[in-house]
């Protein structure tokens, strides 16, 4: 189960987690089922409960495709922060490596829950730019890899 230790409820009050968590609607998803793809609209977020999601980004070279992993979540983890950041479309797929449970928070529920105690929903933002800031140093790290083996062929 989820707990207000989780990186997206970071700094809450214990009454402010739980009554948000409250508002979550429970998902099991099997092995090697998709939470979301790359592009679709992203109407919610979702906190791991159990299990872990592979989030990746589909690469097309030499007429075929592949899903690189770009990293995985664990329990306590949010996924799909794209859900609370406009255009409100996926960045990234997702899919589920092993059966887990998920607890989706509806976005037009969590604005509800943000207007109604502005406090919570200013700490919940400021986890929400935290677990982007890491996404972007992660694929950052992963761009200067691709970037440094580009030039070692380059020049060697």
């Amino acid at each position: 189960m989820t707990t207000p230790d989780t990186d997206l409820l970071a700094g809450l009050s214990a009454q402010d987690a739980t009554d948000l968590l409250a508002r979550g609607r429970r998902q099991r998803l099997e092995a090697g089922a998709s939470l979301f793809q790359l592009g679709t609209v992203a109407a919610a977020i979702y906190l791991v409960e159990r299990g872990r999601i592979r989030l990746t980004l589909p690469i097309h070279l030499g007429g075929r495709s592949e899903e690189v992993a770009v990293e995985e979540r664990l329990p306590g983890q949010l996924v799909g922060w794209s859900g609370l950041v406009p255009p409100h479309r996926f960045t990234l797929s997702a899919s589920a490596p092993l059966e887990t449970d998920v607890l989706e928070l509806a976005r037009v529920d969590l604005e509800q829950f943000f207007g109604a105690r502005p406090g919570a929903g200013y700490r919940v933002c400021r986890n929400l730019a935290t677990i982007v800031g890491q996404r972007l140093q992660v694929v950052q790290a992963m761009w200067l890899r691709e970037m440094q083996r580009g030039l070692q062929r380059q020049n060697g």
